[in-house]
């Protein structure tokens, strides 16, 4: 974790005194099933959680414990009998260490999730704020970076909601996907742990139990998390690139907020650079950088080897860090966007009306003309403004085979702007619904 690019309450999930409370909590419910069941004292379980329960787990000391025993498991269960006392040989019964590990990291990803569905409610509420508010407001469609016909910066950013709706949909499929608990012992057959156990420690942990852990919880599930974690960051960088266009000098449609006081070069005092889009394209990358080791997490030998826990003690806390500080910085990216309707309307009329030549080839096949000659009419016309030598309108009032069609009057209507807009009600409501 990068503290440049990570939020406070996210990078507490991942500190070693929340692991080892997760742990310990995990310990602790284990033996409260267990003293149910029989198998330990009932006193044992009790003094397990009244003597550890608020403890301050010793970092330091778990650290130079694994420095011996080589097994942060171990360690750590060694530094709580030094908590407990003697007590402690009733904790971790019949457990093996996957069950404390990956029951730990379940929950620390759901936690993450629930953060990160919290930042795409914000990034979802600035999209709709700005949404509405530009809703109608033109600006050229472009398709390979070259302008195509009219939208408006209101579906633009429509766009972006309904993708971004799409993603919560997908990370809250994910965080269940992951929101599962093995206690289920060596190799996975409860041969020295019952069921109940594990029951018992999900329910209380928030989770469920998973139907079959070979020991380990299966990675197929890790995968379809930090592959969603993936294709938000991918939306993300696609409205970032997006305002990175949106902001080159020859296009100023839309620029990132310049706050008082800020600079844009060391070199150039008048630039004001799109830095917050670029920086949300570059941790885009990292964030995605994550899923192919998650994907290749997934083949673990037999019924268990670690290969997996080295790359999950880096992507857990990294990828769910930096795509939170992504998204929150998207939110207000999106919140105090500056737009430029103005120089929108310049740039849409740059080509001198050529946006609506599908419109003047369309009313010609309306009238008569077959789709190959309306097309070779247009484009004729068409061609010389591109290179800048006429007015789309004029050229095609002065052709003498488009007036055998057209009237001077009908070629006028095919240039109403408005034309192109009246549906945009119709998708504002089905991505907004009826508000």
């Amino acid at each position: 974790m990068i503290p440049r690019y990570t939020r406070p309450e996210m990078a507490s999930i991942w500190e070693p005194q929340t692991r080892f409370k997760i742990w310990f909590e995990i310990e602790a419910h284990a033996a409260d099933a267990l003293a149910e069941l029989g198998t330990i004292p009932k006193e044992a379980a009790k003094t397990v959680w009244a003597k550890a329960k608020d403890a301050t787990f010793d970092v330091a000391r778990i650290d130079e414990i694994e420095r011996e025993t080589k097994h942060d498991v171990i360690a750590f269960l060694t530094h709580l009998a030094e908590i407990v006392g003697p007590e402690a040989r009733f904790v971790h019964q019949g457990m093996t260490s996957s069950d404390v590990l990956d029951t730990c990291l379940n929950v620390q990803l759901t936690r993450a999730a629930d953060l990160l569905l919290a930042d795409l409610d914000k990034v979802l509420a600035a999209l709709k704020k700005r949404a509405f508010e530009h809703k109608m407001t033109p600006t050229i469609g472009r398709s390979h970076g070259i302008h195509a016909e009219p939208v408006t910066f209101g579906l633009k950013l429509a766009y972006a909601y309904a993708e971004f709706s799409r993603a919560r949909e997908r990370l809250i499929a994910a965080r269940k996907e992951v929101a599962t608990c093995a206690i289920s012992g060596a190799v996975g057959t409860f041969a020295q742990i019952d069921p109940r156990v594990e029951q018992h420690v999900a329910k209380a942990m928030g989770l469920v139990p998973e139907p079959i852990s070979t020991q380990v919880i299966p990675r197929d599930r890790h995968a379809m998390y930090f592959s969603t974690l993936g294709v938000i960051a991918s939306s993300v960088e696609r409205f970032a690139v997006e305002i990175r266009h949106m902001q080159r000098t020859e296009v100023l449609e839309a620029e990132e907020f310049f706050s008082e006081g800020q600079k844009g070069s060391s070199a150039m005092p008048h630039k004001r650079n799109p830095v917050l889009s670029e920086n949300l394209t570059g941790l885009s990358r990292m964030v995605r950088a994550y899923v192919t080791p998650a994907l290749e997490n997934v083949v673990l030998w037999h019924e268990r080897d670690i290969s997996h826990s080295s790359a999950e003690r880096m992507m857990g806390p990294d990828a769910t860090v930096t795509l939170d500080f992504a998204l929150v910085r998207l939110a207000g990216l999106i919140d105090k966007l500056l737009v430029y309707p103005a120089n929108m309307q310049k740039n849409l009329d740059r080509l001198g009306g050529l946006v609506h030549s599908q419109r003047v080839l369309l009313a010609l096949t309306q009238k008569g003309a077959s789709r190959e000659d309306a097309y070779k009419l247009v484009q004729r016309n068409a061609m010389p403004v591109w290179r800048g030598e006429g007015d789309f309108l004029q050229l095609l009032k002065k052709d003498a085979e488009v007036k055998k069609y057209l009237t001077d009057a009908e070629i006028d209507e095919q240039f109403d702007l408005g034309y192109h807009f009246k549906h945009v009600d119709t998708i504002f409501k089905r991505v907004f619904g009826e508000s």
